[in-house]
């Protein structure tokens, strides 16, 4: 009994044995079956790329599509309105400068224009009493002449910056006037009325002067007897002109610079022709001088 199981462990160990040797031989075949096979399978995936590849791009396409039919939402960076300050005479004005129009916007825009005033300091108000006083002996209408000159109409005062200007004038009545109305008007149109209101009839304010010698003295004269016009013409009148060079030039003034010039000019004088109702400007007639 006991030669049973033995005879039966060394067929199982036989076995074992056979198989092991029967792998052994087949490994060689193995590895040289993989080795022709791999040429075979690089081939067969090159084959299957292409189609691959153009599935894939067809994908890619089909979501661009998908993506450009679809509505697209744009961020527009907003427009900022630049602000500067421009200096205009003794006010300040803010000006809006509008950036280009931004993707989407119409090209016609509605801007609202703003305007911002301070009140003049005290070094400003001693400046334009400095310049715009009355000197001593001075005729009203020369002075009003210089204070053109010198800018007048584009100084804008409320009544009370007006008033803080003292005396203009060296006159309580006329400094008192150019201080009336508190809405801002030029100091250019304070002085006119307010020469006007003092003497309310052409015939008050005297202005004799000596003959006149020199070219640019004669052209001075008649600039001064334009102030006389605008002084007594209808100052509501925007119509009207204010500008002493604007004014136009007729026969009463041109004989009144004729009387008073020197016989020396007679000839250049006498090349002007004066029509009623269609004469040149003063300043036309000075630049033929």
């Amino acid at each position: 009994m006991p030669t049973e199981p033995c005879s039966t462990l060394f067929r199982t160990l036989k076995d074992l044995v056979t198989k092991r040797q029967a792998l052994q031989l087949q490994q060689p075949l193995l590895r040289q079956a993989l080795r022709l096979l791999q040429p075979l399978l690089r081939q067969a995936l090159r084959l299957l790329q292409p189609p691959l590849q153009k599935a894939q791009d067809n994908s890619v396409m089909s979501t661009a599509v998908q993506t450009e039919n679809q509505p697209m939402s744009v961020s527009v960076a907003p427009i900022h309105k630049k602000k500067s300050w421009k200096r205009k005479s003794a006010r300040l004005e803010r000006e809006g400068k509008r950036a280009g129009p931004s993707q989407g916007e119409e090209e016609e825009e509605l801007v609202n224009e703003t305007e911002t005033t301070r009140s003049l300091s005290l070094s400003e108000l001693r400046d334009m009493r400095k310049d715009f006083s009355r000197r001593p002996g001075e005729h009203i209408v020369t002075w009003l002449l210089r204070c053109w000159d010198s800018g007048a109409n584009s100084l804008e005062l409320e009544g009370k910056e007006a008033k803080q200007l003292g005396s203009l004038s060296r006159e309580g009545g006329i400094d008192k006037a150019i201080g009336k109305g508190e809405p801002a008007r030029s100091l250019w149109r304070r002085l006119l009325s307010a020469i006007r209101e003092r003497y309310p009839f052409k015939e008050d304010v005297v202005y004799r002067p000596g003959k006149w010698t020199t070219m640019e003295r004669g052209i001075q004269y008649l600039r001064e007897l334009a102030v006389l016009e605008v002084i007594y013409g209808d100052l509501d009148d925007v119509q009207s002109p204010t500008d002493p060079d604007e004014v136009q030039c007729t026969r009463p003034l041109w004989r009144k610079l004729v009387r008073n010039g020197p016989l020396s000019c007679a000839n250049s004088l006498a090349i002007l022709t004066l029509r009623d109702g269609d004469g040149p400007t003063v300043n036309e007639a000075a630049s033929n001088l």
